[in-house]
């Protein structure tokens, strides 16, 4: 999906959601409510959310240094943008890691262990929240009490987290039989021709190899070598979920609804659980109408509806605009339209894809054949009257 394609579905899908939702719930007393509130709660809200931006910062830094590399705070706010932004045009919220990845290149960090601090960040959020969901659940059943589809989709998330963990297990247990898979893959898109040159094949073959390495390589030395730092990413994490959920409590307390701080923080942890699997650009249309449906259980349904739409502006909007002010001044439109269309998130950041390994580092045995095949593919190039050139 093109960069573009996806703003324009997050942004159709948003302001349809929320429109349906003003028309269907606000009402008079929602409009009493919104002109009744204390309006400095709205600064100490933006205040909360300054605080999660930091703690996400800081949770770079920490893991960049559980890397052997630095980051700075001001480069962390940045990433924390892009990620917001990367998400938003794309689908299940995936596109943030390589724009991650792509600006910790351009500042020196080599791209496996660009992927292992922004994988390993990611992978915090979720194993927290996936600890934390079933306890909310079990503490407050009534969350998901008479949704069947919200349980069901709950089941869903907690078997593909798992197929997730087991994947990431599987990588790091043995790496050697995953980069065969992963060939076997490369070599049977050659073979129904969705890779059609022998020299691209022999590429991504080696791009795999070593970059299955470096990730490892990297997860391996976050773990080993940085255990202070991450357990205080682990820390961070934790701040920065519990800064996002405090901003519904704080709205609720600005137009005078009671609330009961745990149960919100339980609900917004379970509907978060949620959104991340959501196959929509950012989740929009589902994390507006989610929200107001879930929310109505915390709060009067002609409030819930209107909270989610500013609760939603400030956990994640101001994040996404700020995200695509980087995104146009640091980056460019051409480069990021570039980086949300490739194949893999990470494709050509190194540079030289199909570079040969350097001396004494044994290439997959599948490579040998595929050598053979390029040959006349290279001899061509070279006799074409463009040279091979792009």
């Amino acid at each position: 999906m093109s960069l573009r394609k996806g703003l324009i579905i997050f942004i159709l899908l948003a302001f349809g959601a929320n429109a349906v939702i003003i028309a269907r719930s606000v009402n008079q007393e929602t409009l009493s409510s919104l002109l009744a509130a204390d309006k400095s709660m709205l600064l100490v809200a933006l205040g909360v959310v300054f605080l999660a931006w930091a703690c996400d910062a800081g949770r770079f830094c920490v893991l960049a240094l559980a890397a052997e590399e630095r980051v700075s705070f001001r480069m962390g706010i940045v990433l924390t943008w892009l990620n917001y932004f990367g998400s938003a045009v794309t689908p299940m919220q995936s596109g943030g890691g390589p724009f991650q990845v792509y600006v910790l290149y351009k500042k020196g960090v080599p791209v496996g262990k660009g992927i292992a601090i922004t994988l390993i960040r990611t992978m915090l959020t979720i194993l927290i929240l996936s600890l934390a969901v079933p306890a909310a659940l079990l503490w407050n059943p009534a969350i998901l009490e008479g949704s069947r589809f919200l349980k069901g989709v709950v089941l869903y998330v907690f078997v593909f987290i798992l197929a997730v963990w087991a994947l990431i297990v599987f990588t790091i247990a043995r790496p050697d039989v995953f980069k065969r898979l992963g060939n076997a893959v490369i070599l049977w898109l050659k073979k129904i021709r969705l890779i059609r040159s022998t020299r691209r094949v022999i590429g991504c073959i080696r791009w795999l190899d070593r970059e299955t390495d470096n990730y490892i390589l990297n997860f391996k030395l976050a773990f080993d070598s940085g255990k202070s730092w991450m357990a205080l990413a682990v820390l961070l994490s934790v701040f920065h979920l519990l800064a996002l959920f405090s901003v519904l409590p704080v709205l609720m307390h600005a137009v005078g609804l009671p609330f009961n701080y745990a149960q919100t923080v339980a609900t917004q942890a379970v509907f978060m659980f949620i959104l991340y699997f959501v196959p929509t650009p950012g989740a929009s249309g589902v994390a507006e109408g989610g929200g107001a449906l879930l929310y109505s259980t915390l709060m009067p349904s002609h409030m819930a509806g209107v909270m989610s739409i500013i609760c939603r502006f400030f956990t994640d909007y101001l994040s996404i605009f700020m995200g695509i002010v980087v995104v146009i001044r640091m980056l460019g439109w051409g480069v990021s339209e570039g980086l949300a269309r490739s194949p893999g998130p990470y494709s050509g950041i190194a540079g030289q894809p199909d570079a040969a390994p350097p001396a004494g580092v044994r290439e997959p045995a599948c490579l040998a054949t595929l050598h053979k095949d390029a040959a006349p593919e290279a001899e061509a190039l070279k006799e074409s009257p463009s040279g091979g050139g792009r």
